[in-house]
């Protein structure tokens, strides 16, 4: 799947990588797609939970060899306070 922007969230634990994309997606454009990479096993409960709470979408979760690559949609304008 096809991204605008990437963190590298490798050996952080949660709740780095999700702050990192909290962080990330509020300077995003609605509708651009980040690519958040992560190997923290709870990552997979987490970035869920975040996208949900948030408004965003949740597009795509692969299993890449350095763990796992989430596909997020940015929220489109006005639609997740404090996204």
């Amino acid at each position: 799947m096809t991204h605008d922007e990437e963190i590298d969230a490798l050996g952080l634990l949660c709740p780095l990588p999700v702050l990192r994309a909290r962080k990330r997606l509020a300077g995003m454009a609605p509708g651009r797609v980040l690519r958040l990479l992560a190997d923290d096993p709870a990552a997979a409960v987490d970035v869920p939970h975040f996208c949900a709470g948030a408004g965003h979408v949740l597009e795509r979760v692969e299993t890449v060899p350095e763990g796992r690559a989430y596909f997020i949609r940015r929220s489109p304008a006005g639609a997740a306070a404090g996204a």
